[in-house]
């Protein structure tokens, strides 16, 4: 099988994996990706998915944004800002996994609105993702 010009991204799964001390079947299990799969995207044979790579990143407790730019999903330069932005949110140990994820929601659709982001044609709409994130806040007051 050929290999992918994903090299940059299975060194840097590689790497992230030996530091957090998983062994490669440990990482697929807390990722919910089979052993063999993992295994391919760590030597530069598959291109996951960004759902994968969202779980992979969960399981490493490190940015979902910085495996997207190693894979090519995003363009490191145009979307640096962004990743930066949103690597800050992540990383916020003030706030709990749902606020990070409602904050990123409402950054995003504003982001959409102005016209930036991957997914301008997406379905999200800002008043309803803060609607949500005011009763999200105001369940928690």
């Amino acid at each position: 099988m050929a290999s992918l010009n994903v090299g940059n991204l299975g060194e840097y799964l590689r790497e992230q994996r030996r530091n957090a001390q998983l062994s490669l079947r440990q990482l697929a299990d807390a990722a919910g990706v089979s052993n063999p799969y993992l295994s391919q995207i760590e030597r530069g044979l598959r291109k996951p998915s960004a759902e994968v790579l969202q779980q992979v990143a969960k399981a490493l407790r490190i940015s979902a944004e910085t495996l997207y730019v190693r894979a090519g999903i995003l363009d490191a330069e145009r979307d640096r800002d962004d990743v930066e932005t949103r690597a800050v949110i992540l990383a916020d140990p003030s706030l709990n996994e749902r606020q990070k994820q409602v904050l990123l929601q409402v950054y995003e659709s504003f982001r959409k609105e102005n016209g930036f982001g991957a997914d301008a044609d997406a379905d999200t709409d800002t008043d309803a993702v803060v609607d949500g994130a005011e009763t999200v806040q105001n369940s928690h007051s």
